[in-house]
C-alpha cells in the first residue's frame, strides 16, 4: 500500500470571452468564402451554447501559445512551494519537440522537479492524473501538480478546411451521427485547461482522498478512430505525415483532426465504458457503494444517452441527478475537460464530507479510457 494522497485544489482557465453559437464563424473564419451550411446542423446535435478560443476576435491570430495556457491555469491553484514533479498533459502541443510538459515548466519559472509530458488525445489528462498521484503515493514527493490543456483552435480556423459539399450536407440532415467527421470536430472542439494539486495529506475545507486511477486500452482490438497528422489506408493503418510531401500536407488536410464515425458508434461504449467498467466494478467493488457524482466526459450530449445506458449494462444504478457535466457551457476541451468540469464542481459547495466522485474519461484515438475514483474528506 501507498501513502494516502488527497486532491487539494483545483484550477481551470478559459481564454477570452465565450463565443456564442452564432459567432463561432467570425472568430474561426469561414470556408471557402461562404458560412457553413452543416454548422447549425451538428450544434443541434451536440447541444454546446458556448466556448473559448484563444485567437483574437479581429485578427484571428493566437494571442497566447498552449504552453502558456497549461500554465496560467496551474498559477490559478494559489501560491505554490515545495511542488516535486508536474505532469502536463496534451493532444495539441506548440511544437513537435520539445516535450509540452518542459514548455508549461518555462512558462512557470519554477525551480527545478521532474517534469513529464503526456500525449494522446483525452486520456492524456487522466495519464497526467495518474503519474501525479502515483509520484506522491510512492513517496518521491509530498506535492504534485497534474495539468491538462487544449488549444486545437489555430487548427480549426477556415483556411485549413474545404467547403463542404451539397452531398454532405444531405448526409448530416439524415444522419445526425456523420457530424461527427471533420464538421463535427470543428464546431466541436475548443481551448481551456484545468489544473489539480495532488498532495500527501488533506488540505483545506475540502479536500478529496484519491482512491484509485485506472487507465484501460483497447487498441489490441480495434483500429484507430480519431487522428491527425497522419491518413488512414484501406486495411484500418495509418501512414503519417511524414511519408507525405508538404503539398500533401495541404491537399488531403493532413494535420486536420479526422474521426471514422462509424467505427465510433459502434464501438465507443462497449470499448471505452461497458468493458472495462465491468471489470472495475468486481476489482474495487463499485456496485456496493453509493456513487454521489459521476463525472462522464462527454463529447456531445448526443452520447449522454448512450453512456446511461453503458453504466447500467455495465451493472452500476447511477441516478441522472447524480450527474455533473459543463459541456453546454464550457465545451469539448478534450483532455482539459474532466478537469475543467471537476474544478466547477469542487468549487461549488455542493460535494459533502462522504461523497464518493467516479470520473470517467473516454477517448476515441484508439478507444481507451481512465477512470477516477475519489472521496471527499
Amino acid at each position: 500500500m501507498g501513502i494516502d494522497v488527497f486532491l487539494t485544489r483545483t484550477s481551470s482557465f478559459l481564454p477570452l470571452e465565450a463565443v456564442g453559437n452564432d459567432e463561432i464563424e467570425n472568430v474561426l473564419g469561414m470556408v471557402g468564402g461562404r458560412p457553413s451550411r452543416a454548422r447549425r446542423i451538428v450544434l443541434r446535435s451536440n447541444g454546446i451554447l458556448s466556448r473559448h478560443y484563444a485567437l483574437d476576435r479581429v485578427t484571428g491570430e493566437p494571442v497566447m501559445s498552449n504552453a502558456e495556457m497549461a500554465a496560467q491555469a496551474v498559477r490559478a491553484l494559489g501560491e505554490l512551494s515545495g511542488i516535486g514533479c508536474l505532469a502536463a498533459a496534451t493532444s495539441h502541443p506548440d511544437q513537435l519537440l520539445p516535450g509540452h510538459g518542459v514548455m508549461v515548466h518555462g512558462e512557470l519559472g519554477w525551480p527545478r522537479l521532474e517534469v513529464v509530458s503526456l500525449s494522446g488525445v483525452c486520456v492524456a489528462g487522466a495519464a497526467a492524473f495518474k503519474h501525479a498521484w502515483l509520484s506522491v503515493s510512492a513517496g518521491d514527493t509530498a506535492r504534485a501538480v497534474a495539468v491538462a490543456s487544449e488549444m486545437p483552435s489555430p487548427m480549426l480556423r477556415g483556411r485549413n478546411y474545404q467547403a463542404e459539399s451539397e452531398h454532405r450536407v444531405r448526409e448530416l440532415e439524415e444522419s445526425p451521427e456523420i457530424a461527427f467527421e471533420k464538421d463535427f470536430l470543428r464546431w466541436m472542439l475548443s481551448d481551456g485547461a484545468g489544473a489539480v494539486l495532488l498532495e500527501n495529506q488533506p488540505s483545506g475545507p475540502l479536500s478529496l482522498k484519491v482512491k484509485w486511477v485506472e487507465l484501460s486500452s483497447a487498441a489490441h482490438e480495434l483500429p484507430t478512430c480519431m487522428y491527425a497528422g497522419a491518413e488512414k489506408n484501406p486495411d484500418q493503418s495509418l501512414t503519417g505525415w511524414q511519408c507525405f510531401t508538404p503539398e500533401e500536407w495541404a491537399n488531403k488536410s493532413i494535420f486536420v483532426v479526422k474521426q471514422d464515425v462509424r467505427l465510433l458508434n459502434e464501438h465507443v461504449i462497449r470499448a471505452t465504458l461497458i468493458d472495462p467498467l465491468k471489470i472495475l466494478s468486481d476489482k474495487h467493488n463499485l456496485g456496493a457503494q453509493r456513487i454521489d457524482w459521476f463525472l462522464p466526459h462527454i463529447s456531445s450530449n448526443y452520447f449522454a444517452e448512450p453512456v446511461a445506458a453503458g453504466v447500467a449494462a455495465a451493472g452500476l444504478d447511477i441516478p441522472r441527478e447524480n450527474w455533473f457535466t459543463n459541456l453546454t457551457g464550457k465545451g469539448n476541451t478534450g483532455s482539459a475537460s474532466p478537469y475543467i468540469m471537476l474544478d466547477e464542481l469542487f468549487r461549488s459547495g455542493r460535494i459533502r464530507k462522504g461523497h464518493k466522485l467516479l470520473m470517467y474519461i473516454p477517448e476515441s484515438g484508439r478507444f481507451s479510457s481512465g477512470f477516477i475514483f475519489m472521496e471527499a474528506v
